[in-house]
């Protein structure tokens, strides 16, 4: 690469004009990346969802999700396949590994539904799973003066939303839906003859269109269209109707005037709400705002609130969940912490230069690598989010270490010439280093290779992080050998001669010396300080990520699965006044009956909550005063009902701190007993949070059993029995109409409602022998039956899971598995098998494990190639035994837990720490080759000359990790591991490697060493 330096010297203004358009094309690509809080991945997961009107969970389980989950098992790659069946619908999750190609798959999956034979009402639909579905904005909205809120959205705001580019979908919940309601009464209708079904059809009816043929005149051939309408709500009242039963029977009973509708129903236009939303017990429309999967989160979010700023005379609205907010906040902390780590750096780099132009030319890489990096990054269409950004501030240190060697290099060769600045002078420092940095960044970019073996979710969620550094890296190897030599040039016309050699220089000598001359004292010293470091490890604690603590709180509630809607807003309304009193939080958003974003499901005995907190509010102790008190209500207004609050997940990489009891057995009362018994062990357990259980509880339901015989006797078929049940039970739905010029929905219901079993078993069925009751053709019984069924890999299962306080996993995880199956007395029928986060960490660990050996292997192939010679690699490698001392007692110090980013600090120090060493060892090769020292002679002038780059390099870095190691804002925890893990490890190894290596490096030329000291 010395021709870069050749070429620049001798262009020095192209280079400069150069520089200032990457500089431009750089803060251009920089301010164009998309910011989020994530990277942009997409979850190798399938969701089926399906929809079967009226079926019971068993029906649906054994007439469509056994199916399906038979079909499903031939997809190739399969990991795993959980269902869960309910009334009228079922979930179906398919997991593959990343990388498969999810539109082949889903192309597979829509391919293998049409192939099964599902009943024919059944509906299906296929989502797939990535951030990018998770609601980016909760907003509540309220109406001023007597603003229609509703048909505002429905007519401008949300069509006007649906023009951003970016935008997924706009749901808007607690709407008001304006309906006709038709109550029939029920005596009239029996004595009419008349059933709600046979109503709701004879109004359809009422709505034809067909073309009749044509009528050919002389000239026209003219198109006939024969049509009935009703098209007011007079017309529909006055509409005449006829009873097939009555038709059926004699002249006599017929010969009766027609009846009108409005004779035995009356009709009304009512308002009816399938769900409740409310701010701090307001009532409001709540909007949720999804966007696409590559869309820039920040600026959506920007545009959504623009467009509702403009309609602030027509409403006002509250952000109750913003993770823009969220996301904004995690850029400007990292942003921050580079900013202030990039000052450290220079501040440390003026300590040991004390030349302010030096400085400025050392520090000039930081701006140039990241900027250049970032077009790297905008080409690629990587977001600027806390893994980029992590990555940026990690580089900040490392990015000025080239240029450090370089400018010092010139600095001390200037100050030592006599002839002053020269190109030949700045060519032959450059090229005098050269070797030695072009390596160590190369060895520092190739141990970011071997990620690509860790699989999962974590591979995926660091590779923005790798490529931020690599590329950042790189550019600084250029900036290195191209711009600072032409500052250089410009820079040092007059420099003060060279000191004499330093007192840290003498003593590091003698040092040196000392250590040459007790090389076994060195070496058990070096192996006893390793050994030591390995007994903090214990004392840590192991987990995936370390557990941030989040300042909003998700509640929910579910009733009983048979209650209705209005009971459980009552239930709600009592406990969003509770919430509301708390002085810890700030405000709550509720929702009763709407949509769960997490399952999919719509159901009335539910309610979900966003709870957000004031910032210096203790997250723990809150959640449990919270549940006292939920508890407390629920017990009173409504016994049975599950409850629960948990700091709301952030996304990325799963935490993995759970632990998970799975349960098998086709006995669902013996699986429900177990889940039961270890649901109440859990939360026995202080080091747990979270309880949950998926088995759902039992409901009564009353089944109606049709006797073939006396059905057939009567002349009556099971779906008539069905129909006259289902009008007695619940509202039928006719349709849309278009009545007085608006369309509404149109609803029957009796006046009636059946109260009891008794009065199920004496509604009237009509016969050919006339009314009799439904006891007379079946038997009515109640009886206890699961709402749900759970099923993973075609196994009924129950899923008992908690959250692990605190950060060692695997001890905590292994201790619940061990007590579930020793002390529990579970039912002989069922099966258990125990794991959880613990599992997939320990996968992950051991992956990056295996990766830091590979890059190991290639930064020893990296330095045999650069140094052609077996033995030094070996010397450069040794500086490596001194990494764990320094990081695990960072670790230990700071308090912080064994985690995914401090592997990852590991992996990076594997190349950050060989530079060190590499620097040192490259100078000694060339004392020896180019001026014919002896190998003693040669180590210490290399030792005291490299002394100073190598403590700049090293302390730079370290300077540059502070800001980092020290945050405690939220989105940088996984940088702050990391940090700390580099700058124990990097402060130990360069301290100690430093006596290591020349120790290493004689006793690698031992016989060599001995004939040049006899020779003496």
């Amino acid at each position: 690469m010395n021709f870069l330096t050749r070429f620049s010297l001798k262009n020095a203004v192209a280079v400069f004009i150069i520089s200032f358009l990457l500089i431009i094309l750089g803060a251009y690509s920089f301010s164009s990346l998309k910011v989020d809080l994530l990277p942009n991945i997409e979850f190798p997961q399938l969701s089926i969802e399906i929809v079967y009107p009226g079926a019971s969970p068993q029906d649906i389980n054994d007439q469509v999700t056994a199916k399906l989950e038979e079909k499903f098992k031939s997809l190739e790659g399969l990991k795993n396949m959980q269902s869960s069946s309910y009334e009228s619908m079922a979930v179906i999750n398919l997991e593959f590994p990343f990388h498969t190609d999810m539109e082949e798959v889903e192309r597979q999956v829509d391919t293998l539904i049409k192939d099964t034979d599902l009943p024919e009402n059944v509906e299906t639909k296929v989502n797939r799973f990535s951030f990018g579905t998770i609601p980016i904005f909760n907003i509540s909205l309220f109406a001023k003066k007597d603003v229609d809120l509703q048909n505002i959205l429905e007519t401008e705001v949300i069509p006007e939303l649906n023009k951003i580019d970016g935008i997924n979908s706009i749901s808007v919940g607690g709407e008001k839906e304006e309906i006709i309601k038709i109550t029939v009464d029920k005596q009239k209708a029996l004595q009419a003859g008349l059933t709600l079904t046979q109503i709701k059809d004879q109004i359809n009816e009422k709505y034809m269109s067909f073309p009749a043929g044509n009528v050919h005149t002389d000239t026209l051939q003219i198109p006939v269209r024969v049509q009935e309408k009703l098209e007011t709500v007079k017309e529909l009242e006055n509409m005449a109707l006829t009873s097939p039963v009555l038709q059926s029977m004699p002249a006599a009973a017929q010969a009766k005037p027609a009846i009108k509708l409005k004779d035995i129903a009356s009709i009304e236009t009512v308002a009816d709400r399938a769900e409740f939303t409310r701010y701090n017990l307001k009532e409001a429309l709540s909007m949720a705002v999804t966007k696409k999967q590559d869309a820039n989160t920040v600026e959506v979010a920007d545009k959504v609130t623009k467009v509702l700023d403009s309609y602030k005379d027509k409403f006002d609205y509250t952000i109750g969940f913003d993770s823009a907010e969220g996301i904004k906040k995690s850029v400007e902390s990292l942003v921050r912490e580079g900013l202030l780590g990039a000052l450290f750096a220079s501040v440390a780099v003026l300590l040991f230069l004390r030349n302010v132009r030096a400085t400025v030319i050392a520090i000039v890489s930081i701006p140039l690598s990241l900027l250049v990096a970032s077009i790297f990054l905008n080409r690629m269409d990587i977001s600027l989010n806390v893994m980029t950004l992590g990555g940026m501030a990690v580089a900040v240190g490392r990015v000025v270490d080239d240029s450090i060697v370089v400018i010092e290099n010139i600095f001390r060769r200037v100050r030592k010439a006599k002839t002053g600045i020269t190109d030949e002078l700045i060519q032959d420092s450059t090229r005098e280093i050269l070797k030695a940095i072009t390596s160590s960044t190369i060895t520092t970019v190739v141990v970011f290779l071997p990620l690509g073996f860790v699989g999962g979710i974590t591979g995926e969620f660091f590779l923005p992080f790798a490529l931020t550094i690599v590329f950042a890296l790189l550019v600084s190897l250029v900036v290195a050998v191209t711009v600072v030599p032409i500052l250089a040039k410009f820079s040092f016309k007059k420099v003060p001669p060279e000191e004499k050699e330093g007192a840290l220089q003498r003593v590091y000598g003698r040092v040196i010396a000392w250590a040459l001359r007790h090389k076994a004292l060195v070496l058990l010293l070096s192996v006893v300080l390793l050994v030591g470091s390995f007994a903090l490890a214990p004392a840590l604690g192991f987990t995936f990520l370390p557990n941030e603590e989040q300042k909003t709180l998700v509640a929910s509630i579910e009733l009983p699965s048979s209650t209705s809607l209005e009971k459980t807003n009552d239930v709600s309304l009592a406990l969003e006044n509770m919430f509301v009193k708390q002085k810890e939080i700030k405000n709550v958003t509720a929702a009763v009956g709407s949509r769960d974003y997490r399952s999919g499901l719509k159901r009335q005995n539910q309610a979900n909550y966003f709870i957000n907190l004031k910032e210096d509010v203790a997250v723990a102790p809150l959640i449990k005063k919270l549940e006292k008190k939920m508890e407390q209500i629920v017990n009173e207004k409504a016994p049975g009902t599950k409850f629960g609050v948990r700091e709301m997940e952030s996304g990325g990489p799963p935490t993995n701190n759970n632990v998970d009891i799975d349960l098998y057995s086709n006995n669902l009362s013996s699986l429900q007993k177990a889940a039961k018994q270890v649901e109440t062990y859990l939360n026995k357990r202080h080091d747990l949070k979270d309880v949950t259980n998926n088995f759902a509880d039992k409901q009564k339901q009353i089944v109606v059993d049709i006797d073939p015989e006396k059905a057939a006797a009567y002349g009556v078929s099971g779906f008539q029995i069905l129909g006259t049940i289902a009008d007695a039970t619940k509202p039928v739905e006719v349709g849309a109409l278009t009545l007085n010029g608006k369309e509404r929905t149109v609803q029957l219901s009796y006046n009636q409602h059946l109260q009891s079993v008794d009065e199920l078993k004496n509604t009237m069925i009509f016969t050919k022998r006339g009314l009799v009751p439904v006891s007379e053709l079946a038997s009515v019984n109640e009886v206890d039956t699961y709402t749900s069924i759970q099923k993973l890999n075609g196994k009924v299962f129950a899923r008992v899971s908690a959250q692990i306080v605190g950060d060692n996993i695997q001890k905590v995880t292994n201790d619940v598995i061990r007590h579930v199956k020793n002390d529990l007395n579970l039912p002989d029928d069922v099966s258990l098998e125990g794991g959880g986060g613990s599992d997939e960490t320990m996968q992950t660990f051991q992956e990056l494990g295996i990766a830091m050996l590979i890059a190991i292997g290639l930064v020893y192939i990296t330095m045999l190639v650069t140094f052609g010679k077996a033995r030094i690699p070996f010397v450069i490698l040794s500086s490596l035994i001194f990494v764990p001392i320094g990081s695990l007692l960072g670790l230990y110090i700071a308090k912080e837990p064994l985690s995914i980013s401090v592997m990852i600090g590991l992996l990076m120090l594997i190349g950050i720490v060989t530079t060190n060493a590499i620097v040192l060892v490259d100078r000694i090769g060339q004392n020896r080759e180019q001026k014919g020292m002896t190998i003693r002679a040669a180590i210490m002038e290399a030792g005291k000359t490299r002394l100073r780059p190598i403590l700049m390099t090293a302390f730079a870095t370290v300077t540059a990790l502070i800001p980092l190691a020290l945050t405690s804002e939220s989105g940088t925890l996984i940088s702050k591991g990391l940090a700390i893990t580099v700058i124990g490890g990097l402060t130990s190894s360069t301290l100690l490697t430093l006596i290591l290596i020349p120790v290493m490096y004689e006793l690698f030329f031992i016989r060599q060493a001995k004939a040049e000291r006899m020779k003496q």
